[in-house]
């Protein structure tokens, strides 16, 4: 009975995950968006502790605490850090409007049920209902990473899709080796702080961050 009511507690977490997938993907402000990234690290962050505590596999305690650092603390406040001193808090641009990219959310999601159902009955995990939710929390932030003019919202949306594939790895084989997980949480925080220098050099160079003007570069 106890395990029946952890797994609710992660199934209600995954829920969340997903809504907040969907938030993001309509959300038109960066800070807004940066806003959104930090509830998702929270969530995800708070669903691998309770995995942790209900299967012991204590690991993943801290696979929860690395995500609560850097996704839900230091990246946000890089994020936010960054936006202030680009001065870039405006509407978003997409390459789609609003209901356009919902309505293809909509139809990514039902293909990632569809994909999981076979996977998630060959797993042998108590999390494995929630496979379906983490493929497409996956393809929802790769969609808003594609359908994203301006190049914060489109490093969120890399970093989101990082979160599904994690979230996916924890439904399906209660995640990936610590050594892994140090290692790739290393890269992306390193890519982050790269990926913020060349923030600063295209603002100096274009005066803006939407990547359209990088084209610019093909004529020299």
């Amino acid at each position: 009975m106890s395990l029946t009511y952890h797994l609710q507690v992660v199934n209600l977490l995954a829920a969340i995950l997903l809504l907040i997938a969907f938030a993001m993907l309509s959300q038109r402000r960066i800070v807004g968006l940066i806003t959104l990234f930090a509830w998702q690290g929270a969530a995800l962050a708070t669903s691998t502790a309770i995995v942790a505590w209900s299967t012991g596999q204590h690991h993943l305690y801290y696979s929860a605490a690395l995500t609560l650092a850097l996704k839900v603390v230091a990246m946000p406040w890089f994020f936010f850090r960054l936006v202030r001193q680009l001065e870039v808090d405006r509407e978003v641009e997409t390459m789609l409007n609003i209901p356009t990219n919902m309505l293809i959310g909509i139809v990514l999601v039902i293909f990632a049920f569809n994909l999981a159902l076979p996977i998630s009955q060959m797993a042998g995990t108590v999390t494995r209902s929630t496979l379906g939710i983490a493929l497409a929390s996956v393809l929802l932030a790769f969609l808003m990473m594609i359908a994203r003019r301006k190049a914060i919202p489109q490093v969120i949306g890399f970093l989101a899709m990082e979160n599904g594939l994690f979230f996916a790895a924890t439904s399906a084989t209660y995640g990936m080796p610590l050594v892994v997980e140090l290692g790739v949480a290393l890269d992306v925080l390193v890519g982050v702080f790269v990926l913020g220098i060349f923030f600063f050099h295209i603002r100096e160079t274009f005066d803006s961050l939407d990547l359209a003007h990088m084209e610019k570069l093909k004529e020299h």
